[in-house]
């Protein structure tokens, strides 16, 4: 087979996601999204970081935890000195699990796909 590319400029990517009764929980996206609260320490800040509305953000997280069954955020609210979230250690311990995880995946898919397009 003729390819237009030469086969080492091409690399297989796959989406990964863990769902809860049908529903999306986790994510490589909500993932970033939890990571980026963790570094910024803000639902709004983490938002503005992945160009998503607010809104959405705070949709997403919602259903992660109604999702999960277990609070992802301790959340601060906003006044004089502003508000803030955190993440909580089960939070963590799930962002850390789904990177694993992901490693994994993608070495896997990487092998795979080097002996499939070789």
């Amino acid at each position: 087979m003729t390819f237009l590319a030469s086969p080492s400029a091409l690399t297989a990517h796959t989406n990964l996601w863990i769902e809860a009764n049908g529903k999306v929980v986790l994510s490589r996206w909500r993932v970033q999204l939890l990571e980026a609260v963790a570094e910024t320490g803000s639902i709004s800040a983490a938002a503005e970081r992945l160009q998503i509305q607010y809104r959405l953000a705070w949709e997403r997280l919602e259903e992660m935890e109604e999702g999960l069954g277990t609070h992802l955020l301790d959340r601060h609210a906003g006044g004089a000195g502003g508000g803030g979230a955190q993440l909580t250690a089960a939070a963590l311990d799930l962002v850390a699990r789904f990177n694993r995880l992901a490693a994994e995946v993608d070495a896997c898919l990487d092998e795979e796909f080097r002996q499939a397009f070789a």
